[in-house]
């Protein structure tokens, strides 16, 4: 892909150029999705596919404006770093934790929740 990126955290919350100049791409949740293609429905547009169900969203920049534009930048900038501040669900999970909480059953860090452990 020969596209500019934008990154937080290493993962990508945006892209410039995609499909072609004068779009983007942003990283929605599906619920942002659904109302800023039902509020701008000639500037955002529903990825096809898997990436689309989860809220990929191309942005047609003429159309959107500074303004929204700005917004649905930020709001997949929020989305991507929330992901990966620990102690968060999608942050454990990021962790590679699988989501699992400090002292469940089978944590990573060997303790059982409700159970003393005497040597």
């Amino acid at each position: 892909m020969n596209h500019p990126d934008f990154r937080v955290g290493g993962k990508i919350f945006a892209t410039l150029g995609y499909p072609s100049a004068g779009w983007a791409m942003v990283k929605l949740t599906p619920a942002q999705q659904q109302l800023y293609t039902i509020a701008h429905p000639d500037a955002f547009v529903s990825i096809k596919g898997t990436w689309g169900q989860r809220g990929a969203t191309n942005v047609r920049l003429r159309a959107a404006g500074v303004r929204i534009a700005r917004q649905a930048l930020t709001d997949a900038w929020r989305n991507v770093s929330a992901a990966r501040k620990p102690g968060s669900p999608q942050g454990r999970k990021a962790e590679g934790q699988g989501g699992r909480n400090p002292g469940q059953e089978g944590s990573k860090d060997g303790m059982t929740k409700g159970r003393r452990r005497d040597g």
